[in-house]
């Protein structure tokens, strides 16, 4: 079994030498509760200051140089949520994994920008996918709105994820689109699904916490409420394999039928 702790923490709005001491305050202590995979919600170190987001940029790098060491020192692999990361288009939202060596696995940028919060005029759109390998199976990151494009997430799930991370800032008044759409992804995937969401508040949104862990039947394993916190759960990957031994839901797709798909009416 592998002890995953999600830390939901509430963020100041562009603070990000803040955010980062609140931050290692709250990995130490997943790390004294014997976490072995420790997840951290979207843009937690400057929150959703996109107006101003070139100004942040450069001290994202330090930040995730000092979570590499901390991951080598406490030999925990950390699902570091997300930073504005520059890039030479612009400025991405990306997500970083990081495994208990220190070293960077994936570097995932937010494919999917959400109009409503204006990401699309201030953010660039990645184009690669979020699989990584870690040292008991293989898993996949996403970044909050990537959640309601299924088609996505199911490719990686094809392509072997057995665990899916979502990091977010998932707003208070959809929260229960959060918790169904979670549930949905882990049962149409058959994968053990890690959520992470924000609490606290910012100029225009109250974020609504509520992360989860769930298992490839849909089950909630944990759940945290609306307050900062540090949620905990065991998964175990070789459930997956049994579970799609069940319900050979991915042997008995018909890709060829849903590529040449015409409508007949």
């Amino acid at each position: 079994m592998i002890k995953i702790a999600c830390i939901q923490s509430d963020i100041v709005l562009g603070d990000s030498s803040a955010n980062f001491e609140n931050m290692k305050i709250k990995i130490k202590e997943a790390v004294n509760n014997s976490a072995t995979i420790i997840v951290l919600p979207e843009l937690w170190t400057t929150g959703y200051c996109l107006e101003e987001i070139n100004k942040h940029t450069d001290v994202q790098q330090p930040i995730i140089l000092e979570l590499q060491s901390i991951a080598r020192t406490e030999q925990v692999t950390i699902i570091s949520g997300s930073f504005p990361i520059a890039r030479d288009n612009g400025v991405t939202n990306t997500l970083v994994a990081i495994n208990k060596q220190g070293e960077i696995l994936k570097m995932y940028d937010k494919v999917h920008l959400f109009q409503l919060m204006n990401e699309h005029h201030y953010l660039q759109a990645g184009v690669d996918d979020g699989l990584f390998s870690l040292d008991e199976f293989i898993a996949a990151g996403f970044v909050c709105y990537d959640l309601r494009f299924p088609e996505w997430i199911q490719a990686h799930a094809i392509n072997g994820a057995k665990v899916l991370f979502f990091v977010a800032e998932w707003p208070i008044q959809r929260m229960q689109h959060w918790e169904t759409l979670l549930k949905a992804r882990a049962i149409e995937n058959q994968c053990y699904v890690v959520a992470c969401n924000r609490v606290g508040k910012d100029l225009a949104n109250k974020f609504g916490g509520g992360s989860l862990i769930i298992d490839p039947w849909g089950e909630i394993i944990s759940k945290g409420g609306e307050t900062e916190e540090i949620i905990f759960g065991e998964i175990d990957p070789q459930k997956v394999d049994e579970i799609r031994n069940t319900i050979p839901i991915f042997e008995d797709r018909k890709n060829g039928i849903y590529k040449n798909f015409k409508k007949s009416i």
